[in-house]
């Protein structure tokens, strides 16, 4: 794949994703400044990920059935009427909409980019060097569309905070997702896929009756827990230990920073890299870290362990994407990777709300350390997380988009 439609394909996962990020902290900041409760709030955060619970397997079959520019085409127009709207009429109910638009919106156009990023890639190799760049855009806009949205909020309105501010920067996350479009028209669209004669019905669970799917589901699912509970619990425990809001911010930040990293460098040794081998360890030392963190009891060693864990965490993604796209049919890429964001959302809107009550009876840290023990018995499963080699669909797949099928 050549890097020039490579960065295209990034900056558009950047500019949207940008928009539900800073639309997810502005929200919540204009319902709280409202008046609202914290439930409220948290109802609002949740949708965020709830459309994408009921449309990522949908998106991913539209996907499967028309490439990539009228999937991502349509997600656009959905970010930006979702944050346009909250600029005509910034209530708590239109926020909610605009929750509901954008995360859906951008659940959509990541599969429609993953699914392109992986059919064009030719090889095990090229599937993790290209999965490890594309997974940077995320990280990149959780800082750009929340940085963006703060400093409209605090300078564009008369006085920092007033509904002006709040209008500008709903304005400018209505504006961003316009970038998605110009960076991801230009691309070149894959041959459409062809289905082997005979191939059985296109139901979704289907999909796990291949042993590898299972396995790649069940880790997939330990992982993004794992990210869920680091999220929940840091904050919970920095309280209790006295630390103020910019010491925990800088803890989550750490972790963010981490992961971000690691992608950033996996491309270079993409080469030596496999992707059971890299699953496992990590679940591994998440485990470890896991068992150790509620006895730190300082920010530095606290910093250490979300440090650590985010290189850890930070390195699956790439390494899940690469499999996912070896070990399924590429007619139905979209499809599995619509329910493996279906899994991620659905965990994101229901296990905070379970730690919340498990740390509340039997205190935080047993939270960690049952998470710890469920990752850490994933890494068997982990392990044989290993694709045929040379006999996996992608090569197959490879062969057929080149020579136009």
């Amino acid at each position: 794949m050549k890097g020039s439609e490579l960065t295209r394909l990034i900056a558009g996962h950047v500019f949207l994703h940008a928009c539900m990020a800073g639309t997810r902290m502005a929200a919540p900041l204009l319902a709280l400044h409202q008046g609202y409760s914290p439930l409220a709030v948290g109802v609002l955060l949740a949708l965020f990920s709830l459309t994408q619970v009921f449309l990522a397997l949908p998106a991913g079959r539209y996907a499967d059935q028309y490439g990539l520019k009228r999937p991502v085409g349509w997600a656009v127009g959905a970010a930006t009427a979702g944050a346009g709207l909250a600029v005509a009429f910034p209530v708590f109910p239109v926020l909610c909409f605009s929750a509901l638009m954008t995360g859906g919106a951008t659940g959509a156009a990541s599969i429609a980019l993953q699914r392109h990023v992986g059919r064009a890639a030719q090889g095990a190799t090229e599937l993790k060097r290209v999965f490890s760049w594309l997974a940077i855009g995320p990280a990149a806009s959780n800082f750009l569309g929340p940085f963006v949205a703060g400093l409209l909020i605090d300078h564009a309105g008369t006085v920092a905070g007033d509904i002006t501010g709040y209008r500008a920067a709903f304005l400018m996350m209505a504006v961003i997702p316009l970038g998605t479009w110009f960076a991801v028209r230009g691309a070149r669209e894959l041959g459409a896929v062809v289905v082997a004669p005979g191939a059985k019905s296109n139901r979704v669970w289907d999909l796990l009756h291949e042993p590898l799917m299972r396995r790649l589901m069940l880790v997939n699912w330990c992982l993004s827990s794992c990210w869920d509970v680091h999220t929940f619990v840091v904050p919970v425990i920095g309280h209790e230990r006295g630390f103020s809001a910019s010491v925990i911010g800088s803890i989550l930040g750490a972790f963010a920073i981490a992961a971000a990293l690691v992608r950033v460098v996996m491309p270079l040794f993409a080469s030596r890299l496999h992707e059971h081998v890299v699953v496992a360890w990590a679940m591994v030392l998440t485990a470890v870290m896991f068992a150790v963190y509620p006895f730190m009891q300082t920010p530095l060693a606290m910093g250490v362990c979300s440090v650590l864990l985010g290189v850890a965490l930070g390195s699956v993604q790439p390494m899940i994407m690469s499999t996912l796209h070896q070990i399924m049919p590429e007619s139905r890429h979209g499809e599995a990777l619509g329910l493996r964001l279906m899994s991620i959302n659905a965990s994101s809107v229901v296990m905070p709300m379970l730690f919340g009550t498990v740390g509340a009876v039997v205190g935080v840290s047993v939270v960690f350390w049952t998470v710890g023990v469920v990752v850490g018995a994933g890494a068997r499963p982990a392990w044989l997380l290993r694709p045929a080699t040379g006999s996996g669909h992608h090569n197959a797949s490879v062969k057929a988009h080149k020579t136009g099928g």
